[in-house]
């Protein structure tokens, strides 16, 4: 075999490594478990607010500070906190998928994503309104 044949093995191989480790778990949600297991390293975590637990949020303290707690897909449960503001009807979030690490008990969100309950009903027609009218105010 000639070496221009070797070297272009050679590259085509590492190509085919970083494609592969790049794209290797992305899309894929993880739990808990599997965060405290690993320390330091982001996960992708998908599950429910824990509706029994206060929300930790006092914008007049800490405008920065926002901690809950959540049940991953396998039910586990634990302390989330976000470095950031509580972002609005997060209460109202069907699902939450949180980005970060697992470190001392506690897992780091930098990043909050909500699924918010649909605007839709199950036939796909938006769901019934308000029908109060609101009358001109008369500018005498």
């Amino acid at each position: 075999m000639k070496t221009r044949h070797i070297i272009l093995i050679l590259v085509v191989a590492v190509v085919t490594g970083i494609i592969i480790t790049t794209f290797s778990g992305s899309g894929a949600y993880s739990h808990f478990e599997e965060a405290f297991n690993h320390p330091g390293r982001d996960f992708h975590i998908i599950g429910k607010l824990n509706t029994q637990k206060a929300l930790e949020y006092d914008s007049h303290i800490d405008h920065n500070y926002f901690a809950f707690y959540m049940f991953d897909q396998h039910g586990k449960e634990s302390k989330v906190v976000y470095r950031g503001a509580k972002p609005q009807d997060f209460e109202k979030s069907e699902q939450v998928v949180i980005i970060g690490s697992a470190e001392d008990g506690v897992f780091n969100a930098k990043q909050l994503l909500l699924k918010c309950p649909s605007k839709y009903n199950e036939e796909g027609l938006p769901q019934e309104y308000d029908d109060t009218k609101f009358d001109k105010v008369s500018q005498d």
